[in-house]
C-alpha cells in the first residue's frame, strides 16, 4: 500500500496520463492540480473552496483533458446511473447498531448465495432485510450477496460492474447496503458480499479515461485483464484493495467471495490474492471480528487457502467445484462437457475424502492433466465451499434450469444430505432449499440497443454450438426473462416444497448439534461404495450418511440410531438399515 496523503481528500483522484483535469461538483467547476509529492504521481487534488462544500450529497465528476465529466472510479454512490454525475456519500452519518456483534468462523458455517433483484418480488436490500428471520429459521450462518456494484442498466446478474465503489441505485444504494448488513448482524447472521476483480463491464467503464487500469491486448474470458503488475500498477493495486477494505470496515461485511481469481493475472512476487489475505487478517486483528475471504477458482490449486508462513496466500476458502460436478452426475447422469469425467460413485467418494478429484489426473474435458493434491496438514476441509447448486451452474445452463426441474424429491434430497453432511462448508442458492420451480436464467437490461443485441445473440450462438436449439434459449434483453427468475415464496407452504424445506432445516440443525459433522480433518472421513447396486456410505467419526442412489430398496447391516431419514419408509431395526430407493439416511453408530 501506498504511504501519502494522495486519495484520502475529498475529490482527489488518479490519473496520471492526463494533462488537465477538472472537478465539476454541485454545479460549479473547479481546477485541480497534482500533488508535489513524487510518491503521489498521477494524484490530482480539488481547491479547498471545493472540498468545503459538504460531504453527503454533492453531485460530482471529473473533466479530464476537456472531456466528460465521467463519475469518479470511488464513486459511493451513482444515483443516475453509470453513465451520470457520481453523489458525494458520508458513510460515518450511519449509526450502527451491531456493536455486540462478534463475528462468525467459516468453520461450522452454512452459507446462503442470493441475488438481491430476485430474491424478493421488490428485489430491493430492504426487502432482503425482511427475510432474515426466515434464513434464520432455515439455520444458515452466511448471507452471500451477488454483485452490488454500480453497473449499467436496472438489472443484472452482477458480474458487469463498472464502478466498484457504488452500491447498485435500483437496491437502495449505500444507506441501505447499511441497514441490510446491521439488521443481518442483530439477526445473528453474517454478510459475505461477492466482488469482482478480474475484469469490468461493457457499458460505463471510464476507467481507462483516468490510467492504466487495465492491460490493452492482454485479456481474460471478460475483455481486458486488470494490470496488476505493468507500470502504474501500485496504484490500480491499491484501488483494488481499498476497495476491499471499505466492504470490510465501512460497511461492516464479514467477507469477500473473490470472483474467478484464476482471470487475475499477475506475475509479481508477491501476488494480489496474499495481500488480500494479508488485509483481512489485519482488519480482523483491529476489529476483533472474523474476516473471512473466499476464492472462486477452478484451478484446484490448494495454495489459496494455505498458511502465508506456508507460502500460500492465506485465504479462509475456496469453492470446489468438483463436489458439485461429482453429485450432479450421480444425481442426474449427465456426462456431457466438464460433467464427463465425474461419472461413477468412486468420484464422488474420493471427493469425500480428498476434496478435489483433479489433484493432479488427467481431465479429458481440459485435454491435460489438471490440479493439485491437498495437505492435510495444511488445510481442513471446511476451507472447501461446496454445493448442490449455485447460481453459475443453474444460470449458465442455456434455459437456466435447476435441479427441481429434471429430479424427483427422494434425488434432490440426497444432493441436500450430501451437501450438509460432508467435511466441507455447505453453501445453498437462494430457492434451492424448496425446490424452487422457478428458472435462475441469464438476464441484463443494457440501454443500449447494440449491446443489447449483440448480448441475445451471442448467447444463442453459444447454446447453438452445443447443440442446443436458439428457439429455447431465452432473451437474456426481455424483461420477462429476469421475471420469470423471480422466487415464488407461496411455493415454502406447498407439497414436496415444504417437505424439503422440512429436511434442509432439520439437516442445519443436525449439522450445529453434531460436532463429528464439523470437526475432524480429512483423514476423517472414510467412503465406502458399490457402482452396481449404487450405494455410498460416508462415514465420519461415530456418524454414518448412507445414500441410495439406485430405484429399489437398500438394506445394509448397520447398528445404531436414526438421526434423520429423507424418507418416512426408512427404518433402523436391531442391526440392519433399510432404506427405500432415492432416500438418505443419517446414523449413529454403537
Amino acid at each position: 500500500m501506498l504511504k501519502h496523503a494522495a486519495g484520502k481528500n475529498l475529490f482527489d483522484v488518479w490519473a496520471p496520463n492526463a494533462k488537465t483535469v477538472r472537478l465539476v461538483a454541485g454545479g460549479h467547476e473547479y481546477g485541480m492540480e497534482q500533488y508535489d509529492d513524487a510518491a503521489a504521481h498521477g494524484w490530482w487534488h480539488a481547491p479547498a473552496e471545493a472540498v468545503a462544500g459538504g460531504v453527503d450529497g454533492v453531485p460530482y465528476g471529473y473533466l479530464v483533458d476537456g472531456e466528460g465529466p465521467f463519475p469518479d472510479p470511488r464513486s459511493r454512490r451513482q444515483p443516475d446511473g453509470v453513465h451520470g454525475l457520481s453523489s458525494t456519500f458520508d458513510p460515518s452519518i450511519h449509526e450502527w447498531k451491531d456493536s455486540g456483534w462478534k463475528g462468525r468462523n467459516l468453520k461450522g458455517s452454512v452459507i446462503y448465495e442470493l441475488h438481491l433483484g430476485t430474491f424478493t418480488p421488490e428485489g430491493t436490500l430492504d426487502a432482503a432485510a425482511g427475510k432474515l428471520d426466515y434464513l434464520v429459521d432455515l439455520g444458515v450462518d452466511f448471507i452471500e450477496l451477488l454483485p452490488v456494484n454500480g453497473f449499467n442498466g436496472v438489472h443484472n446478474w452482477g458480474y458487469d460492474g463498472v464502478l466498484w465503489y457504488a452500491v447498485h441505485e435500483p437496491y437502495g444504494g449505500p444507506a441501505a447496503y447499511q441497514r441490510f448488513v446491521d439488521a443481518a448482524h442483530a439477526a445473528g447472521l453474517g454478510v459475505i458480499q461477492d466482488v469482482v476483480y478480474n475484469h469490468l463491464g461493457p457499458s460505463g467503464n471510464y476507467l481507462p479515461k483516468y490510467g492504466p487500469y487495465l492491460k490493452s491486448g492482454e485479456g481474460n474470458t471478460w475483455g481486458d485483464s486488470v494490470n496488476l503488475d505493468g507500470p502504474g500498477s501500485d496504484d490500480v493495486r491499491r484501488y483494488i484493495l481499498e476497495n476491499a477494505a471499505m466492504w470490510l470496515r465501512d460497511y461492516h461485511v464479514d467477507g469477500l467471495r473473490l470472483d474467478a481469481v484464476h482471470a487475475l493475472r499477475d506475475e509479481r512476487a508477491v501476488h494480489i490474492l496474499e495481500d488480500f489475505g494479508a488485509l483481512a487478517d489485519q482488519i480482523e486483528s483491529e476489529t476483533g471480528i472474523p474476516k473471512t475471504l473466499i476464492a472462486e477458482s477452478d484451478l484446484n490449486n490448494p495454495r489459496l487457502i494455505y498458511p502465508r508462513k506456508d507460502n500460500g496466500y492465506g485465504l479462509e476458502g475456496q469453492w470446489s467445484d468438483d463436489f458439485h460436478h461429482a453429485v450432479h452426475v450421480n444425481l442426474s447422469g449427465e456426462t456431457t462437457g466438464y460433467y464427463s469425467d465425474f461419472e461413477s460413485l468412486s468420484v464422488l467418494a474420493k471427493v469425500l475424502e480428498h476434496g478435489f478429484f483433479h489433484d493432479g489426473s488427467y481431465s479429458s474435458f481440459r485435454g491435460r492433466h489438471h490440479g493439485r493434491s491437498i495437505r492435510h496438514d495444511l488445510a481442513h476441509p471446511s476451507a472447501l465451499v461446496v454445493c448442490l447448486q449455485n447460481h453459475d451452474q443453474i444460470g449458465n445452463r442455456a434455459i437456466g434450469d435447476r435441479l427441481t426441474a429434471t429430479l424427483s424429491y427422494g434425488k434432490l434430497a440426497i444432493g441436500a444430505v450430501l451437501t450438509m453432511t460432508s467435511p466441507f462448508t455447505p453453501m445453498l442458492f437462494m430457492g434451492e432449499e424448496f425446490g424452487a420451480s422457478t428458472p435462475w436464467q441469464f438476464f441484463t437490461s443494457h440501454p443500449e440497443p447494440d449491446l443489447g443485441k449483440a448480448t441475445a445473440e451471442g448467447r444463442i450462438k453459444e447454446f447453438e454450438r452445443m447443440g442446443w436449439d436458439p428457439a429455447v434459449v431465452p432473451d437474456p434483453q426481455d424483461p420477462q426473462t429476469f421475471e420469470r427468475s423471480k422466487l415464488k415464496w407461496e411455493e415454502t407452504g406447498e407439497g414436496d416444497h415444504a417437505r424439503l424445506l422440512r429436511l434442509y432445516r432439520d439437516l442445519a440443525q443436525l449439522r450445529r448439534n453434531t460436532p463429528e459433522l464439523v470437526d475432524g480433518g480429512f483423514g476423517d472421513t472414510s467412503v465406502e461404495f458399490d457402482d452396481e447396486e449404487k450405494w455410498l456410505q460416508m462415514s465420519r467419526g461415530k456418524i454414518r450418511v448412507v445414500c441410495n442412489f439406485g430405484d429399489d430398496a437398500l438394506v445394509t447391516a448397520l447398528e445404531g440410531s436414526l438421526l434423520l431419514s429423507t424418507d418416512s419408509e426408512a427404518a433402523l431395526d436391531e442391526d440392519t438399515l433399510t432404506l427405500p430407493g432415492a432416500s438418505a439416511a443419517v446414523v449413529r453408530v454403537n
